[in-house]
């Protein structure tokens, strides 16, 4: 990979800017910043054909803050073909203490999966890991309760790609109004955690209290 072809990615300054570089020039992986996480690979450059199966990614939590794709890539690429990493980050630069990661099949992960969960990643840290859940639902808290289903789907549409579908409930005591929630649904895991990464730190439809499940 030339120079030229990382030049606008965004690690420019960042933690561990050196190694991360180091590490796609020996992989030819891309590694871009975007809507507060950092992607690796997706696809990597030698995929020909689909995304791996369903079941092929797992979800690695209590990350040590200051661990990044330099550390965590090796350690998995002992388990299988990696076909992406998703670290989440937060404003600091530093990793928000979970990351996605992909492998080319559901075997790979499984035994990533096994080997990985309690894994003495630094001085007395565990990792915590199992397998990424593929919900596709928000639960949207704070809604007004004179909103009717087509508004609020309607002003969903306008923040967050990716929506399906809004459920919301009648009030008991009055079926007008709606009881100040919806459920959100979106086409696809990914899209309802990039919904949920754009609307927590702004709030700009309701005072969102929201959760994939």
């Amino acid at each position: 990979m030339e120079a030229n072809q990382i030049a606008g990615d965004g690690l420019a300054g960042t933690q561990k800017e050196a190694s991360l570089r180091a590490l796609m020039l020996r992989t030819g992986y891309q590694l871009l910043q975007e809507n507060g996480q950092r992607r690796y690979g997706g696809p990597p450059p030698s995929w020909d054909g689909p995304p791996p199966e369903r079941g092929s990614e797992i979800f690695v939590g209590k990350l040590p803050r200051d661990l990044f794709e330099d550390e965590l890539v090796p350690l998995c690429e002992k388990f299988g073909k990696i076909y992406e990493v998703r670290m989440m980050m937060d404003f600091n630069g530093n990793n928000r203490g979970y990351a996605f990661v992909t492998f080319s099949n559901k075997l790979e992960a499984k035994a990533a999966m096994k080997q990985l969960n309690n894994y003495e990643i630094r001085n007395g840290r565990l990792l915590g890991v199992c397998a990424s859940v593929d919900n596709c639902r928000l639960f949207v808290g704070g809604i007004p309760k004179m909103k009717k289903r087509e508004e609020i789907l309607s002003e969903m549409r306008k923040v967050t790609d990716g929506v399906v579908d809004v459920i919301v409930y009648p009030s008991a005591a009055d079926k007008s109004k709606n009881r100040g929630f919806a459920f959100v649904e979106y086409e696809s895991h990914r899209a309802a955690a990039m919904a949920r990464r754009k609307l927590l730190p702004g709030e700009q439809t309701y005072k969102t209290i929201i959760l994939i499940i």
